[in-house]
């Protein structure tokens, strides 16, 4: 029988799409599976031309943007592509987290197929796929908890949690018949849980794991401005003790982090904060797996919903209607109010109305590249309506430094870099990193 292996399917010289195959001989496990932020994909698919629903895995296969693997897909989801479907041959699916590049593609794995996540990794995909587009298919779900060793067949998983921008993040021990793995999911150690991403990197190192799978966004050259969230909070409160007249903001749906901070500033400077429909939904869903208060839910002090002209309701909405603000009532008391505006709501500046040099806090990641498409509108609009672009964000990855930094900690023998464009910039590490290849399968060695 061969040694326990490791195939990268996917986030090799990219960022997302994490497909990573563990086999121990019979028994396969398969940790994450979503697309890529990645220019392989767009040299097909962009904008409104998508891959058809009704056959998503044949569509990606056609142009190598899937992993051509029996036993994994849907009989659905392949349709009549030239990839024939099989029954599973994998045994198991362990999700890290609940961003889209880790977990868009779920829907189209084999319905028999277990997928394995945390409580409140659950919770967060429930609320995303009740109120989006985004779904997950049917599966065979199975919640582990935290530090607890999940058996399948040879192979045992043992989750840690670890700090990053969506709560209920994971890295993995991922042990095996001759040596361990450990597989750190995406990751930070300066954001509200950095306590989490140290004990899941003393347990790395206590293992004396044989191979380290770890992701890379920052790595290489990063001119991005990133704070930390603490950095955030005290941004935000200089720019808002500045201002008497509408302030507005932008940031990630699910960085429950950087909504609790905004929520907070927005209290200590006596506004609100208005969110969305949706994002009251999703805090409504998540609070209660945080301590009590932590987080703020409708009906919270501070906390209001934005009520957007639209000619459909849907039921998930309808509880967070009530007392919802207008575009008017936000226009006549906007010193009241920090409003959190996402770039797919923009067209409510037209009611709005904001005074011209009213704050515009932009609290996400600044653009991959200067061409940016989305950048690029966002800042035709703020200079429309005179609105003054504020960068206040906290990263929810590790920097370059501290990349190294924690390969050196963990004294492991190979070192796998993914979730990166820039692999190579891990050399300085020393001999043990190796780039991986996409497809490729390497050996998982013993003690």
């Amino acid at each position: 029988m061969r040694p326990p292996t490791v195939t990268f399917l996917g986030g090799v010289r990219e960022i997302g799409g994490n497909k990573i195959l563990v086999e121990d001989g019979p028994d396969r496990v398969l940790f994450d599976f979503g697309p890529a932020f990645s220019h392989r994909i767009e040299e097909y698919y962009v904008d409104f031309l998508q891959p058809r629903s009704t056959s998503l895995a044949k569509d990606l296969l056609e142009f190598d943007l899937l992993p051509r693997m029996s036993g994994l897909y849907a009989k659905e989801a392949l349709g009549d592509a030239d990839l024939a479907y099989a029954p599973p041959e994998v045994h198991a699916v362990f999700v890290s987290h609940a961003h889209a590049d880790h977990v868009g593609y779920l829907r189209i794995l084999d319905p028999e197929i277990p997928v394995h996540v945390g409580e409140g990794t659950k919770t967060l995909l429930d609320a995303i796929a009740t109120s989006t587009a985004m779904k997950y298919g049917d599966h065979p779900w199975r919640v582990f908890r935290d530090a607890t060793p999940v058996r399948v067949g040879r192979i045992e998983v043992v989750p840690y949690p670890v700090d990053h921008s969506i709560p209920f993040a994971y890295g993995f021990l991922v042990r095996t018949s001759e040596g361990t793995l450990a597989y750190t999911g995406d990751f930070r150690h300066h954001g509200p849980r950095a306590a989490d991403t140290h004990r899941f990197f003393a347990a790395v190192a206590d293992e004396g794991v044989n191979a380290l799978v770890i992701e890379g966004t920052r790595a290489g050259l990063d001119r991005r401005r990133n704070l930390t969230e603490d950095g955030v909070r005290t941004g935000v409160d200089r720019l808002l003790d500045g201002h008497s007249e509408l302030a507005l903001a932008c940031t990630y749906p699910r960085d429950v982090d950087r909504l609790t901070t905004l929520h907070s500033a927005a209290l200590a400077a006596g506004r609100e904060l208005v969110v969305s429909v949706r994002t009251a939904h999703l805090l409504s869903q998540v609070a209660p797996r945080f301590p009590s208060g932590t987080v703020p839910v409708p009906g919270s002090p501070g906390l209001r919903v934005y009520a957007r002209r639209k000619r459909t309701t849907y039921l998930w909405e309808r509880p967070h209607l009530d007392g919802a603000l207008t575009a008017e009532e936000v226009r006549a008391r906007g010193r009241q109010y920090l409003l959190a505006l996402d770039l797919a709501h923009f067209p409510e500046l037209i009611d709005l109305r904001p005074p011209r040099g009213s704050p515009y806090i932009h609290s996400m990641s600044e653009p991959f590249s200067e061409d940016d498409v989305s950048e690029q509108v966002m800042h035709n609009w703020l200079h429309h309506f005179g609105l003054v672009f504020h960068q206040m964000h906290a990263s929810g990855h590790a920097s370059a430094a501290e990349l190294l930094n924690l390969i050196r900690s963990t004294g492991a023998r190979t070192v796998y870099p993914i979730h990166t464009e820039h692999p190579e910039a891990f050399a300085p590490a020393g001999p043990t990193v190796r780039s991986p290849e996409l497809g490729r399968t390497y050996p998982i060695p013993g003690a």
